[in-house]
């Protein structure tokens, strides 16, 4: 009986990502729709990581995160997207165990660092904001790269040990995943074993990690708002309100999908629900930060405007 068992559980060598379940001529329309997305995720995302480096007057900490912000973005919608996209043309729609592993593994390591970098650039605005005179020593170059460097120790962290748990878990014969990812929340519906202590595990991180980071924003935005009120200067509070509220706008968007998904146990929406929350955060989200920083953001839009001003009278 036991071998027969074991015989069943080392069956799974590849999963079917099933995807979005629609009739043959609304998969083209999505195909198009995603393409177009990721298109702008790539080049907006490029476009700012480039202007930042490129412009001597946005080598601050500030902008520094967000060219990190912009790297992380690239990364884990490049993760998910192009698998994705060639489910659209593809029949089977097979992933591998070992890339299906791997896929989630690079997911979580980046959406991790997404949520302690949004809590590390919140803290540097309230550095700079609350505490202007002691700034560029509370976030010199050195402090901000320890900063981005820890974020991705805990990002790597907690991806270990999902990927570790995620491990121990059996598939028997069943092998169709009912999402367009390799995410950990299907992955533990689908085993044939008991996946409590993996749940519990993925809600204790997930609650701890969201707990700690939102703590950290909630708090430097807090005080940032009621030094902001002092300011006398009506365009300066409009300014300084202006840069935050693009802020916001990023964490409140994130934060609101990640814990749908992953803070509560058994994760109990429905999966085309969840297919829909997940699209936010791994292609939406991404897609509007380089939109949301440069529209609302004077410098960003006058260092791209002094770079195409450069090349035009270069030519």
């Amino acid at each position: 009986m036991r071998t027969e068992l074991n015989r069943n559980y080392s069956e799974v060598t590849e999963f079917i990502l099933l995807g979005f379940r629609t009739v043959p001529k609304l998969q083209i329309l999505l195909l198009l729709v995603f393409l177009i997305i990721y298109m702008v995720i790539v080049k907006g995302n490029v476009a700012m990581i480039i202007v930042i480096k490129m412009d001597s007057r946005l080598q601050t900490p500030m902008y520094f995160f967000l060219r990190n912000l912009s790297y992380l973005y690239l990364c884990y919608s490049t993760v998910i997207a192009p698998k994705m996209l060639a489910n659209f043309l593809n029949n089977e729609k097979k992933i591998s165990y070992n890339s299906c592993l791997a896929q989630f593994f690079f997911f979580a390591l980046f959406v991790t660092n997404e949520c302690f970098l949004l809590s590390v650039m919140a803290f540097d605005r309230f550095s700079a904001i609350c505490s202007p005179l002691l700034y560029h020593v509370q976030m010199s170059h050195k402090v901000c790269v320890q900063l981005v460097t820890g974020s991705y120790i805990f990002g790597f962290i907690n991806s270990v040990v999902h990927t570790g748990f995620t491990l121990s878990l059996h598939f028997c014969r069943e092998n169709q995943l009912d999402h367009f990812f390799c995410d950990v929340s299907v992955l533990n519906k689908t085993s044939c074993v008991d996946t409590f202590v993996n749940e519990i595990v993925l809600f204790i991180l997930s609650a701890l990690i969201i707990i700690t980071t939102t703590t950290v924003i909630l708090v430097s935005y807090g005080y940032i708002h009621s030094t902001v009120l002092k300011i006398p200067s009506t365009q300066d509070r409009r300014k300084t309100f202006s840069t935050c509220g693009s802020r916001i706008a990023v964490v409140c968007l994130f934060y609101g999908t990640v814990f749908f998904i992953y803070a509560e146990p058994g994760a109990t929406s429905s999966p085309e629900q969840s297919k829909i929350v997940a699209v936010f955060y791994t292609l939406i989200i991404p897609m509007l930060k380089p939109l949301i920083y440069s529209l609302r953001n004077r410098d960003v839009k006058d260092a791209v405007k002094r770079l195409l001003y450069g090349k035009l009278s270069s030519w």
